[in-house]
C-alpha cells in the first residue's frame, strides 16, 4: 500500500478545486474537462496508442517466431547465446538502450518522429515477448506434436492447431506487456522522439517541468485507469483461455 499512495494522492488532488497539491479546497472536475478540450494533447494520446499497438502487434508476432525458433534450436551453446542477447535488452538501463538508438537512427538517416518511436518499442518489446512465450513452449509436451503428424497433419497445421492454441496465455501475456510497456516508457521515446511528435509520457514531463498543473494529475489519473483495465482484461482472458485448456484436457 506505501507504494500505492503516492498514486492516490495524485488521483486524490486531481478533482481539487484549489489549483495547487498542498491543500485541498473542493471536488471539481474542471481539470478533466481541459484534458479533453486540450485538441494537442489528444493528438498525442492518439499517437501514443497507435504506438503502443502497432509495437506491441508487430513484437508479438516477431516474438512468437523468436521464441519457437530458440525451442525448436537443438544446440545448446547457440539456443543459450540467443536467450543471452535476447536477457541483455531487458536487464540493460533504458538510458544506454535510447541513447543507443538514437547514435544508430543517426548514423542511418532515419528522421527521428513515428518511425524511431515505433521501431524502438518494438526492439525492447520483442525480448519480453519471448520470455513470456517459451515457458508455454517448455510446458508443452512432444508427444502432442507427434500425435498431430501421426494423423497426417502437416508443418503449418502443427503450428496453427496445436501450438499457438497450446501457448496462446503466454501469446496474450506478451502482448499486453508490450502494450503497457509501451505506453509506459519514457526513457527510451525522449531519446527517439524528434520535433512534431510526442507520447505521453514525455508529454508529462515536459509539462511537469513547467510547473504545477492539476491537469496533468487528472491525465495521469486516466492512465492509471486505463492500465489497471488492461490488467482486468488480461486477466479474464488468461482465466477463461486456462478453463477452456482445462476441459480439452478432461476431455
Amino acid at each position: 500500500m506505501i507504494l500505492y499512495a503516492p498514486i492516490f494522492y495524485l488521483m486524490v488532488y486531481s478533482f481539487n478545486s484549489g489549483g495547487t497539491m498542498h491543500s485541498f479546497e473542493g471536488f471539481t472536475g474542471e481539470h478533466y474537462a481541459e484534458v479533453f478540450q486540450d485538441t494537442r494533447l489528444l493528438i498525442i494520446v492518439l499517437n501514443t496508442f497507435v504506438i503502443a499497438l502497432l509495437s506491441a502487434a508487430i513484437s508479438t508476432i516477431v516474438g512468437v517466431l523468436g521464441a519457437i525458433a530458440i525451442y525448436y534450436m537443438r544446440r545448446y551453446r547457440p539456443k543459450q547465446t540467443l536467450l543471452t542477447l535476447n536477457n541483455v535488452l531487458i536487464v540493460s538501463p533504458d538510458v544506454i538502450i535510447g541513447a543507443s538508438f538514437l547514435i544508430l537512427f543517426t548514423i542511418v538517416g532515419i528522421k527521428l518522429g513515428f518511425v524511431s518511436v515505433l521501431l524502438s518499442h518494438i526492439a525492447f518489446s520483442v525480448p519480453i515477448v519471448v520470455i513470456m512465450v517459451l515457458p508455454k513452449l517448455e510446458e508443452m509436451s512432444p508427444s502432442l506434436i507427434d500425435a498431430a503428424r501421426d494423423l497426417g497433419a502437416g508443418a503449418l497445421q502443427v503450428l496453427t492447431k496445436v501450438v499457438l492454441p497450446y501457448i496462446s496465455p503466454g501469446i496474450f501475456a506478451g502482448f499486453f506487456m508490450a502494450l503497457t510497456y509501451s505506453m509506459d516508457d519514457f526513457a527510451v521515446t525522449f531519446f527517439v522522439t524528434g520535433n512534431g511528435f510526442s507520447t505521453l509520457s514525455v508529454e508529462i514531463y515536459s509539462r511537469a517541468r513547467q510547473g504545477v498543473s492539476l491537469s496533468i494529475n487528472a491525465l495521469s489519473t486516466l492512465i492509471f485507469l486505463f492500465t489497471i483495465l488492461l490488467v482486468i482484461g488480461y486477466y479474464f482472458i488468461n482465466k477463461r483461455n486456462n478453463r477452456s485448456q482445462g476441459k480439452g484436457a478432461g476431455a
